[in-house]
């Protein structure tokens, strides 16, 4: 009976445990996937290392040193890579291909900083048939690179709010922004590529993130879900769309040459038809110049023999004496 208070106790504490894990981004099981670890800060990174969570313990995948390079495992040689072929300090990135349901579960990428210490990132892969977004989008903004983004959402709720998330939301991948326990005031700013700024105190009653220096890449759905005390839920979706100045230059520029190559071909056309027109009217005169020497040529011979009817003709014959003849 005795057990029983320090057994609530411990169960109490690992349910504190369980609310304090966070995964930072879950993927769609393919066939192909993208484990995307990038350091979003500074520092020096010492070393850097994926594993696989199990029930035993982590396992690990592959290593990576900025000095000594990058090493796959020899379980896992024939199924995964470094994602770009230099592996760069801040992204160890991996490709994973040829997976299967076996492959489901918890990965862990952690970089060890000089002088912050680990830097740890989990991605959940989960069966699915994609994340994307099933409810319209409350808000569509518009930003051009390098501009600073803020998405703000403002609850309708009248109950105090407990939980606020932000999440980004692609067919292939979610990637959990920020999470604000109001309940002690705290925000877990998570383990996004883009470093996010976030609010969070007690009684608010609106939430909002700010990125900086956005990208094309950033371009998509975002998505805060707010949890009151009494459990209602609420969720705002808003679609961002990055204008990529390359891409505007390239629009302008096939805009251009496809109307320069319209009005050649106009131009073309034109003179085609004023060739032919021109050749029809000279074949004209050629066939009229023809018909009128034709013409001549016939009269100018009739002309001839009625002529030559018209004159008189002469013909010399001898003259016989009309005396008799002696016999």
């Amino acid at each position: 009976m005795h057990c029983l208070p320090f057994l609530f106790v411990i169960l109490q504490a690992q349910k504190a445990m369980f609310e304090e894990e966070f995964v930072d981004a879950t993927v769609k099981l393919a066939k192909n996937m993208i484990f995307e670890c990038m350091y979003p800060g500074l520092g020096f990174i010492s070393q850097a290392e994926w594993f696989k969570m199990t029930v035993k313990g982590k396992n690990s995948m592959a290593i990576f040193s900025p000095k000594h390079g990058g090493l796959i495992r020899a379980d896992y040689i024939s199924k995964i890579r470094f994602l770009n072929s230099s592996v760069t300090a801040n992204d160890i990135s991996l490709f994973f291909h040829n997976a299967s349901k076996a492959d489901l579960g918890l990965y862990l990428c952690i970089l060890h900083l000089f002088p912050h210490g680990p830097w740890e990132k989990v991605i959940q892969v989960v069966q699915s048939d994609g994340f994307e977004i099933r409810v319209p989008s409350n808000s569509h903004m518009v930003s051009e690179p390098g501009k600073n983004v803020k998405f703000i959402f403002q609850t309708h709720k009248s109950s105090p709010l407990k939980h606020v998330t932000w999440e980004r939301i692609q067919p292939h991948q979610i990637d959990h922004l920020t999470y604000c326990n109001l309940n002690n005031g705290k925000s877990y700013g998570l383990k996004y590529q883009r470093k996010i700024l976030t609010s969070c105190s007690q009684e608010m009653t609106s939430s909002s993130i700010v990125i900086h220096n956005v990208t094309a890449s950033d371009s998509g759905f975002y998505q805060c879900c707010l949890t009151t005390n009494t459990g209602e839920n609420e969720i705002f979706v808003m679609n961002l769309t990055v204008t990529d100045a390359k891409t505007d230059h390239q629009i302008v520029f096939f805009m251009a040459g496809g109307a320069a190559l319209v009005l050649i071909l106009v131009i073309f056309f034109i003179v085609i038809c004023y060739y032919c027109r021109r050749k029809r009217v000279s074949r004209a005169l050629w066939d009229t110049q023809i018909q009128s020497s034709k013409n001549c040529t016939r009269s100018e011979v009739l002309d001839h023999f009625q002529d030559n009817q018209e004159e008189d003709i002469y013909v010399n014959c001898p003259v016989f004496s009309q005396k008799p003849t002696a016999r």
